[in-house]
């Protein structure tokens, strides 16, 4: 598939934007960079402030950078190759999602208050930083599956900023670890969601290039 100038999906045959964009894979690198720093950034502030649904959101940037990097890495590869790159990438998603929700039971029953101001400052942070993410890939929003799904996982991170700061502001209040648990909780779901999102985009034009392969194999054996 060739790549598309325009942000949306291509004009010709209703095919979707594949990335094959030099801006794109530059807006792409600089996220990566951003969600790289903030992994290390909220990971070590989570503990600090002894914090799951910072953790939980520092795992969520470290899944992102990966993912970006290998959308990056497969951009141009044949649609096969791209959509069998989404499927590992939902399937990673819905790991993360799973060991947040196992991670979110097991603190559930562990004393110990998070300290809401380390919550507030690390989640006040991040927030920054996927907002301005978002905005990076505004412009290409839509797409195939390896596009898509790095779309949902900025969006993804920018609603799981919110979320941790009205964890912070939730435990300042109740001064109790219950917020921030249900954030963590809330989170773990919002992965499962889009990494289901994902994986039915990427079946199915998985599906579509490996049809496409059978006809081409078969016409090119009676041509």
């Amino acid at each position: 598939m060739s790549g598309c100038t325009g942000a949306a999906s291509c004009c010709m045959g209703g095919m979707k934007f594949d990335g094959l964009s030099r801006d794109y894979k530059a807006r792409l690198w600089a996220v990566i960079a951003l969600n790289a720093s903030m992994f290390a950034v909220e990971m070590v502030g989570g503990v600090m402030a002894g914090s799951q649904a910072l953790q939980a959101d520092a795992l969520d940037f470290l899944g992102d950078t990966l993912t970006y990097g290998m959308s990056l890495a497969v951009i141009g590869l044949s649609l096969r190759v791209r959509s069998t790159a989404a499927l590992i990438k939902a399937a990673t998603l819905a790991l993360m999602g799973l060991w947040v929700f196992g991670a979110t039971i097991w603190h559930a029953f562990v004393l110990g208050t998070p300290r809401a101001e380390v919550m507030g400052l690390i989640g006040f942070l991040a927030l920054a930083t996927n907002v301005v993410s978002v905005l990076i890939l505004l412009k290409y929003k839509d797409g195939d599956a390896n596009v898509r799904s790095v779309w949902l996982c900025s969006r993804n991170d920018a609603i799981g900023n919110f979320a941790v700061m009205l964890a912070a502001l939730g435990v300042w209040i109740t001064a109790t670890g219950w917020p921030d648990v249900i954030v963590a909780a809330i989170l773990a779901s919002l992965f499962l969601n889009s990494a289901s999102k994902i994986l039915r985009q990427a079946l199915g034009e998985w599906r579509f290039a490996t049809h496409r392969s059978s006809e081409d194999a078969v016409l090119a054996r009676d041509g």
